[in-house]
C-alpha cells in the first residue's frame, strides 16, 4: 500500500467525519473507497467519448458507403 498526504477543505473533512462516526469505517477505507468510485466514473467518461467519436466516424463512413450504392443503383 502507498501513503499519501492530502489536504482536505474543513468543511468536506467535518462532513466526512459526521458520515464516519455513523457508518463506523475507517477513515482511510472510506477514502479509498471514494477514490475507487471516483475513477470507475472517470474511466466510464473517457470511454463514453471515445464511443461517441468512434461512432461519428463509422457513421461517415457508412453515409459514404450507403451514397456508392446509390449511385449503383441509378446507374442501373
Amino acid at each position: 500500500m502507498k501513503t499519501i498526504s492530502l489536504k482536505i477543505d474543513e468543511s468536506i473533512f467535518v462532513e466526512t467525519e459526521k458520515i464516519l462516526s455513523k457508518i463506523k469505517i475507517s477513515r482511510n477505507r472510506y477514502i479509498n473507497e471514494a477514490i475507487e468510485y471516483y475513477n470507475n466514473a472517470q474511466k466510464r467518461q473517457v470511454l463514453e467519448k471515445q464511443l461517441k467519436a468512434e461512432s461519428e466516424l463509422v457513421k461517415n463512413e457508412s453515409m459514404s458507403v450507403l451514397k456508392e450504392f446509390e449511385k449503383l443503383d441509378y446507374a442501373d
